[in-house]
C-alpha cells in the first residue's frame, strides 16, 4: 500500500474518532506542509500519485493513455462490454490466466461481493481469514454489517495461517480468505509450498479459497510462479489497479465465468455500476503495460534498499530499529524505529525540506498497538529509487538520523 492510501485510511479513523476545530486545522496544516516537502524532493523511493495536481495527473492520463487504448472510442457507458472497461476486463483475465474479470470501483466492494456469492454457494457465512487482514482492518466491518459474514481466525501470529491451523480450525468455514502478501505484517508472503499447502487444506475442509490479492501483481518473484499459476489456487482473485500500478483508482475480481456473472449481478446492487469509469480504466490499462513489467525489477530494488538503510541505521548508531522483512518479500516493507510517529514525521519533512530528499513519508503507531514510543513506516520502492546507490542511501538515513536527533533537542 502506497503511503497515500495509508494516510486516508488513517485520517477517516482520527475523524471517526473526534478532535477539536484547532486540532483540526494543525493535522491539515501539517499534512500539506509534508505534501509540499515531498513536491519539492529531488530524490525519492516512490513518488506517489497523491504528489500531483489535477491538472499534472489529466496531463498524465493524455500523454500516456494512447499507447495503452484508442482514445477516439466512446466513453464506457455503464461499463460496457465493446468499450474501454470490457477491454480492461479481457486483458485482466487474461493476464492471470482466468476464465473471466469483472471492474469493480473499488476493492472492498469486490470482496464483499465475493465473499457473499461465496457464502451462497456453499451454504456458510463464516470466513477464515487474519485478524491482520484488509478485511478486518480496513473495511469497517463490511464483512459483517454489509454481507453478513463473520470471521474465524486460524491464527494471530504476524503471518499467513499454515496448514495445520486451517485443519485445526474447531468449525466448519465455507470460504478462507488469504491476502498476499499480508500487509499489516509487512507485506508479508508464505512460500509456495505453504501456499499450496494452506490451499489443499482448505479443500480438504470443503471451503473455497479466495485470494485478496491487492497487491499479488508484484508477488510472483518470491514464489518464482507466474501470476496465472498463483491464481489458479483460489477460486476467486481480487486485485487493485492503484495499489501498485499507478491507476487512478479500481480493482477487479477475477474468475469462472459462472461465478463472474454472478458477481456483475451483486456488483449492481452494491452500487457498483457507475455510468463511467473511463479515466480509472484507462489509468489501470497504461498500469499494465507500463508498470506490471517493472514490478520484478522494483522488487529486487527493494532488497538492496532494505539492506542500505539497515546498514546505514547501523552505522549511526541507533540503538534499536527494525527492517521488516529483513528481505522484503515484494516491493514493500517496513521500517521501525524507537520514537513517537510526531517526532520522525517533523524530521522527515525537514530532511526533505533542507536537503530535498525525502527518504521517509509518514510514520505511524503499529496497528495493532504496540509498545509506547515506537512507530513504524512503510517503504515502497519504484522507479525513483533505481537510480541512487547503496551509498546514497545509507549516507540519507544517517542524515535522517542526524534529523532526529535535532527534533529531540
Amino acid at each position: 500500500m502506497r503511503d497515500s492510501e495509508r494516510r486516508t485510511e488513517t485520517d477517516e479513523g482520527s475523524t471517526a474518532a473526534g478532535g477539536g476545530p484547532g486540532e483540526g486545522d494543525a493535522a491539515s496544516a501539517a499534512r500539506a506542509r509534508m505534501r509540499a516537502a515531498l513536491r519539492g524532493a529531488e530524490r525519492m523511493l516512490a513518488r506517489d500519485a497523491f504528489l500531483e495536481t489535477i491538472h499534472e495527473r489529466l496531463d498524465r492520463l493524455v500523454a500516456d493513455a494512447p499507447a495503452s487504448y484508442d482514445l477516439d472510442d466512446r466513453p464506457d457507458f455503464y461499463g460496457n462490454d465493446d468499450g474501454v472497461v470490457g477491454e480492461l476486463e479481457r486483458r485482466t483475465a487474461e493476464i492471470l490466466g482466468t476464465e473471466a474479470a469483472a471492474f469493480f470501483p473499488t476493492g472492498t466492494m469486490a470482496q464483499q461481493v465475493a465473499l457473499r456469492c461465496w457464502a451462497g454457494r456453499t451454504g456458510n457465512a463464516t470466513v477464515a481469514g487474519h485478524r491482520l487482514s484488509h478485511l478486518e482492518v480496513h473495511e469497517r466491518d463490511a464483512f459483517a454489517v454489509v454481507s453478513g459474514l463473520r470471521m474465524v481466525h486460524p491464527t494471530d501470529a504476524p503471518r499467513l495461517p499454515t496448514a495445520s491451523e486451517v485443519y485445526d480450525l474447531a468449525e466448519p468455514f465455507g470460504a478462507l480468505a488469504l491476502e498476499l502478501p499480508l500487509r499489516n505484517a509487512g507485506f508479508v508472503l508464505p512460500s509456495w509450498d505453504e501456499l499450496t499447502a494452506v490451499v489443499a487444506a482448505a479443500r480438504d475442509r470443503d471451503a473455497v479459497v479466495h485470494f485478496d490479492g491487492a497487491r499479488l501483481w508484484e508477488s510472483g518473484p518470491h514464489f518464482g510462479r507466474t501470476l496465472p499459476e498463483i491464481a489458479a489456487l483460489a477460486d476467486s482473485v481480487y486485485v487493485s489497479f492503484y495499489k501498485s500500478l499507478d491507476g487512478i483508482s479500481g480493482a477487479a475480481l477475477a474468475g469462472s465465468e459462472d461465478f463472474i456473472e454472478e458477481a456483475r449481478t451483486w456488483r449492481h446492487r452494491y452500487g457498483g455500476q457507475l455510468f463511467q469509469q473511463w479515466p480509472a480504466a484507462l489509468t489501470a490499462l497504461i498500469g499494465l503495460d507500463r508498470e506490471l513489467p517493472r514490478l520484478p525489477e522494483y522488487v529486487a530494488r527493494a532488497k538492496v534498499v532494505a539492506r542500505a538503510l539497515g546498514e546505514g541505521l547501523a552505522e549511526a548508531g541507533v540503538p534499536w530499529f527494525r527492517v521488516h522483512p529483513e528481505v522484503p518479500h515484494t516491493h514493500q516493507f517496513q521500517v521501525w524505529l524507537p520514537h513517537p510517529p510526531e517526532l520522525l514525521d517533523e524530521a522527515a519533512v525537514r530532511q526533505a525540506e533542507e536537503t530535498r530528499t525525502a527518504l521517509f513519508h509518514k510514520w505511524f503507531e503499529p496497528t495493532p498497538a504496540g509498545p509506547p514510543g515506537v512507530a513504524l513506516t512503510e517503504v515502497t520502492v519504484t522507479a525513483a529509487a533505481l537510480d541512487w546507490t547503496a551509498d546514497e542511501m545509507r549516507a540519507a538515513v544517517g542524515e535522517f538520523v542526524e534529523y532526529v536527533g535535532r527534533v529531540r533537542g
